[in-house]
This record gives C-alpha cells, structure tokens and sequence, in this order.
C-alpha cells in the first residue's frame, strides 16, 4: 500500500501568505497613523479659527499652537469676502510598496472656508 505524505504543504501555504498578511497588517497601522494625523489636524484647524476670529496673526496663530515643532504647516489665503484655512503635515508611509500606491510623505491636510461679515 502507497502512503502520501502532505508534512510539508502547510509550510508552503504559509510562506506564500506570509508576506501579503504582513503588507496588509503594516498597510492598515498606515492608514490609521495617517487618520490619527488628520483628525489633529481638524482639532488644531478649530482652535486656529477660534483664534482668528478673536483677531489674532497668522504668525501669533502658529506660535500660540506650536505649529512648528510639530512640523505643520498653516497658511491663511485672502479672496473676496473669504478667507481659506489650511492646515498640511507630511506623514512618512512605512509600508514597502505602500508608497507606490501613495506619495511618500503621504500630505494630510485640513481646510475650512470662513466668510468674512
């Protein structure tokens, strides 16, 4: 009688998904630093137009929050009867591969539009 032995086809199996688990594991601690880096980004734009609106400087703005230790940037753009907030920082994608899919810093950003009275 012939006897199969299959001791070594788990092995395979594993070594060859090995790699996409561990890409989609890094790819999701990615997307959740840069989700982190956005929903600051939203609260610090809040606290950028309260002080705005209580008449201070772009320069006394970014100062007041720290801005620019933690490397974000904050430009106040003038049209019309509005002014438009942004809010950018870069986020460094440490996934390998990732990066082909996103730009590498990956440049999350928030904006508000306020209209002047």
């Amino acid at each position: 009688m012939l006897v199969k032995k299959h001791n070594g086809q788990a092995l395979v199996e594993f070594v060859i998904l090995l790699p996409i688990f561990i890409f989609m594991l890094f790819s999701i601690i990615d997307f959740g630093k840069i989700l982190y880096v956005k929903n600051n980004l939203e609260s610090k734009m809040d606290d950028a137009i309260t002080l705005y609106q209580n008449g201070h400087s772009e320069e006394e703005i970014t100062e007041k929050m720290n801005l620019t230790k933690e490397k974000v940037i904050l430009t106040i753009e003038k049209e019309d009867q509005k002014r438009i907030f942004s809010l950018n920082k870069e986020v460094p994608i440490l996934t390998p591969g990732l990066n082909f899919i996103l730009k590498n810093p990956y440049e999350a950003s928030a904006k508000r539009v306020i209209y002047d009275e």
